[in-house]
């Protein structure tokens, strides 16, 4: 029986990157489709379906992978999932891959701008999210398109999956030292046990960028006001990682 790990977020971030250089290595197979994500654990009925019916939706049966992965960024931020994958597979791996606050911010607003679910411009989304976080249709989409900010505070979720899984579960991967280098890849595939020696195809492939020009431009004054506001959640997670951020320093 294969064994689970999953790839819990966090959003724009590369997880689509992460998720392709994982399902080309012949020892894994990801969840599919990637589009729209499984999100099987945010399932309101999950109680009524069996570990059967959770392969058989999202995976190949003919497959001989020893690794089977699933990707659903939504996770992260989602203390019941936690709970739920802990209870169906307490063994589990996670990945959390994580990019720099400030750009993962400007990469979800361009998202949602193109998504047509933002509508505000930049500085208006990032000064007032905390009057229009919860602002969204929650039977349409299962986070928030406007938690710029807060998603951006890595600790906080991190902290939640702690109540559920050893730290020796729980993978951690820096976005900007990650995409691309072969080292911190085959350094992944170490870490799940897999074949080190595989170089995946898309090594350098840009997957699922956001390429969407807003028009909008990240003023001094702006930059600097997110930049405070992530000091301290930065240094909070330097100091659990045991390793500067230095590649975020703006």
């Amino acid at each position: 029986m294969a064994e689970h790990f999953f790839i819990v977020g966090a959003q724009r971030s590369g997880t689509t990157y992460l998720y392709q250089v994982l399902d080309e290595h012949p020892d894994i197979e990801m969840a599919k489709p990637v589009r729209p994500e499984p999100k099987f654990f945010l399932r309101p009925d999950l109680s009524g379906i069996s570990h059967a019916e959770y392969a058989r939706l999202y995976f190949d049966s003919a497959s001989t992978a020893q690794l089977r992965g699933e990707k659903s960024t939504s996770y992260i931020e989602s203390e019941q999932t936690a709970q739920r994958i802990a209870e169906w597979f307490p063994q589990a791996k996670l990945i959390f891959l994580l990019r720099d606050p400030i750009t993962r911010a400007l990469s979800n607003y361009q998202f949602s701008r193109k998504s047509g679910l933002e509508t505000a411009p930049l500085e208006a989304a990032i000064y007032q999210e905390a009057e229009r976080r919860d602002q969204y249709d929650r039977s349409r989409i299962s986070t928030s398109p406007f938690a710029y900010l807060q998603r951006g505070r890595y600790m906080d979720y991190i902290e939640v999956y702690q109540r559920y899984f050893d730290r020796e579960q729980m993978i951690f991967l820096i976005y900007e030292t990650f995409v691309s280098q072969l080292d911190a890849v085959q350094g992944l595939y170490a870490a799940l046990g897999v074949d080190v020696s595989f170089i995946p195809a898309s090594l350098a492939a840009h997957v699922n960028s956001s390429d969407y020009d807003t028009g909008d431009s990240l003023s001094p004054e702006l930059e600097a006001y997110m930049r405070d506001y992530f000091a301290e959640p930065n240094a909070q997670l330097a100091a659990y990682l045991g390793r500067p951020l230095t590649v975020w320093a703006h």
